[in-house]
């Protein structure tokens, strides 16, 4: 067992710039052999020893000494570290230009980070350029866009570390451009408006059968189509539409609208235009004008593809190569900008970075790195296969960055105060951290009076030998609580223990604190005084509770944001 526990030790630091983790190392072993889950407690001082010396070894000494136990590991490290994307087809250094499009509904959610990060890491893969475009064509009635989401979006590109190349660009700006674009369509007979209803439409794609209007000469549609911009018709009354083939496989392919009416105000450019292309028709003539070479999208736009190959072909243009992604669900996680735009601007949420719309901006303030996000994207990988994630994933890349830098300290939630009878004044002392002893230690003056939490109290049971962190040991009477041993060994040793909790030493003057969590919910109580140590900002790790990151000081109360468990 000597050489198991050594080598995970060591792979362990190698890992994490050199430091073994305690805590780490058992649940690794654990998590490669659950037989000894068993014998844990026995091993506890080999694994304890074997930590410091690991710890103690220069990172040369490290790899070399595990490269005599199993090199394999150093192999495996290596690769985690690289995380190389699959090449893409036809790329060429410094040639590569991709481009990402998010709609300003709202900021960049957890879930559009994706093709943020995917096509920013092939950027930088082959020295290539990024475009941020900002897909912000008038949208529907039900999905409309937000001003603010504008900066939003560039705030939470950079916050991920994206190079985006040269000013956003922005489709608002480029609708003369597509309305030259489509009079080159209509000039070559390949579009024409249509005044048919939606159920007429539908009714003769099922059939396949061409509506009058299609009959239209190109003179006719160019008519018709200088009324739709002079704003001589209604909302819903004529589209322009594309001819396909209605007899196409595919019922959806048939005759698509490629350019509507809406005379809605436009955040950006007011009443301006009021007649808007639909993506694949400004997508066909975007991707040819800025030298798109790849696009990465989601296999939801599969339509919108084979619609930009069809109008590509028309005008004799090589498209992009597009590569599409599987969708991904992430558990526990409900994304829905719609949704969050609504709570946010009613007052439900507090606003955009509100927990509970999992913006980038929220996960931020959560004290989530953006480099995590980054290491969460890449695990999915870029295949096409429909992918179902536990949002565990990604709070376990986030810890093991914060674990080794985030002290821990005691916070109370709920707190409730006992007596403990026949208990002397104690000088209680731990460390900030239990895994890095240098980090400095932390002391408590207690006398008899303390502050645990409620759901504590409540577990309390007559009898039971229960255990106050580095502290005392005490019994629950008939008539309160009396003090047992100091001696944390007596406690381990008793056949009938309750539980082991975190408290506080009663005071004239408690800290206060809140913490936000994911749901919305507040958690509140007092903490110790070392936490006046904290910086805004500053993660640390709560006993018992999780990590979360300190937001804000407000009248003497240290308020924090959840950061996970």
């Amino acid at each position: 067992m000597d050489n198991t526990i050594k080598k995970y030790c060591l792979y362990n630091a190698i890992k994490y710039g050199g430091k073994a983790s305690k805590g780490s190392v058992i649940a690794y072993i654990i998590g490669q052999n659950q037989s000894y889950k068993k014998n844990i407690k026995e091993l506890m001082p080999e694994i304890e020893k074997c930590v410091r010396q690991v710890n103690a070894l220069a990172p040369e000494s490290q790899i070399e000494a595990l490269r005599k136990i199993d090199k394999s590991l150093l192999e495996k490290e290596k690769k985690v570290q690289e995380r190389v994307l699959p090449r893409l087809d036809g790329a060429e250094e410094h040639k590569v230009v991709l481009r990402i499009a998010p709609y300003p509904s709202g900021p960049l959610h957890i879930g559009n980070a994706r093709q943020v990060v995917v096509n920013d890491e092939y950027a930088k893969m082959y020295k290539g350029k990024l475009l941020l475009v900002m897909d912000d064509t008038i949208g529907s009635e039900e999905k409309t866009i937000t001003k603010e989401a504008y900066d939003l979006i560039v705030e939470g590109c950079k916050w991920l570390k994206a190079d985006f190349d040269r000013k956003v660009i922005y489709k608002s700006d480029r609708l003369e451009i597509y309305y030259k674009y489509i009079e080159e369509l209509i000039k070559k007979d390949k579009t024409y408006v249509c005044f048919c209803s939606s159920e007429k439409i539908r009714a003769n794609r099922k059939i396949g059968k061409n509506c009058d209007c299609r009959y239209s000469s190109p003179l006719k549609t160019k008519e018709e189509w200088k009324s739709m911009l002079k704003g001589e018709y209604k909302e819903g009354e004529a589209v322009l539409r594309i001819k396909t083939d209605m007899k196409h496989p595919n019922p959806a392919f048939r005759d698509r609208v490629l350019f509507r009416i809406s005379k809605r105000e436009h955040p950006r450019v007011g009443n301006k235009y009021h007649v808007w292309p639909l993506l694949e028709f400004s997508w066909a003539i975007d991707d040819h004008l800025l030298g798109v070479t790849h696009v990465i999208r989601g296999k939801d736009l599969m339509m919108e593809t084979d619609m930009e190959n069809y109008i590509w072909k028309i005008f004799g243009w090589k498209g992009p190569v597009i590569k599409h992604t599987g969708l991904v669900q992430i558990e526990d996680v409900k994304l829905s900008k719609s949704k969050s735009k609504k709570e946010a601007t009613e007052g439900t949420y507090a606003g955009w970075d509100d927990p509970r719309t999992w913006s980038l901006q929220s996960l931020s303030r959560r004290g989530i790195l953006p480099k995590a996000v980054r290491e969460f994207v890449l695990d999915l990988g870029v295949n096409a296969n429909e992918v179902v994630v536990p949002i565990d994933k990604l709070y376990s890349a986030n810890r093991k960055l914060i674990e080794e830098r985030a002290n821990r300290y005691f916070l109370v939630v709920d707190p409730v105060e006992i007596s403990i009878n026949k208990l002397p004044p104690l000088e209680v002392e731990m460390n900030m951290h239990p895994d890095y002893p240098k980090r400095g230690k932390r002391k408590f003056n207690t006398k008899n009076k303390f502050y645990i939490q409620k759901e504590d109290r409540e577990k309390l049971s007559r009898g039971k030998l229960n255990r106050l962190m580095s502290c005392c040991n005490f019994t629950k009477t008939w008539t309160g609580y009396e003090c047992g041993s100091y001696n944390k060994e007596k406690f381990k040793e008793s056949k009938d223990k309750g539980i082991i909790m975190h408290y506080l030493p009663k005071q004239k003057s408690m800290v206060k604190f809140e913490v936000l969590m994911p749901d919305g919910s507040t958690k509140k109580g007092y903490c110790e005084d070392a936490v006046k140590k904290v910086i805004v900002d500053e993660v640390i790790q709560a006993e018992r509770l999780g990590y979360m990151r300190l937001d804000d000081i407000d009248k003497g109360v240290y308020k924090f944001w959840y950061t996970h468990k």
